[in-house]
């Protein structure tokens, strides 16, 4: 199985893949993020650390059972032959409607056929005002002319 765009990335290509894994995140469909990775892939989510398709999945049922209403805004960084950089931001509620804005970093490298086999994110959390909320779409992939970080100052 192969997930385009391949390595090695060009600019384009690279951000493609960026766009691609926000549209997938931004779904909330665990087994379709998944695919996107190895089936051995290793992650490390904040302390968390993560091996394989199967915990994938468990790790993300979890988090939007608890993380309600994400909405996600991907950037490339920096990429380099099979690997990219990413910095990100995203809004959720909690269960008694308080909103955050999780604001962080990601470093992937890939297989030669696409796949993610390794995933390292930073993550930091800070409440934010419903009035201060600016990911404002409904759930799915991000709409085109809606803004991305830079745009918005993030």
């Amino acid at each position: 199985m192969t997930r385009p765009p391949l390595p090695p990335f060009d600019a384009a290509g690279a951000a493609q893949k960026v766009r691609l894994a926000e549209n997938s995140w931004n779904s909330r469909d665990p087994q379709q993020v998944a695919l996107a990775y190895t089936p051995d892939s290793q992650w490390r989510n904040r302390s968390r650390f993560i091996t394989g398709r199967a915990g994938i999945v468990a790790f993300l049922e979890a988090k939007w059972a608890t993380e309600l209403d994400y909405r996600l805004i991907k950037e490339l960084w920096a990429f380099t032959e099979n690997r990219i950089a990413v910095r990100f931001a995203y809004e959720w509620h909690d269960r008694t409607g308080q909103w955050f804005r999780s604001c962080g970093n990601e470093n992937w490298e890939f297989t030669p056929q696409g796949l993610m086999h390794r995933r390292l994110a930073s993550i930091n959390d800070h409440p934010i005002a419903p009035d201060d909320r600016l990911f404002h779409w409904p759930q799915g992939p991000r709409p085109t002319d809606h803004p991305g970080l830079s745009a918005l100052g993030l």
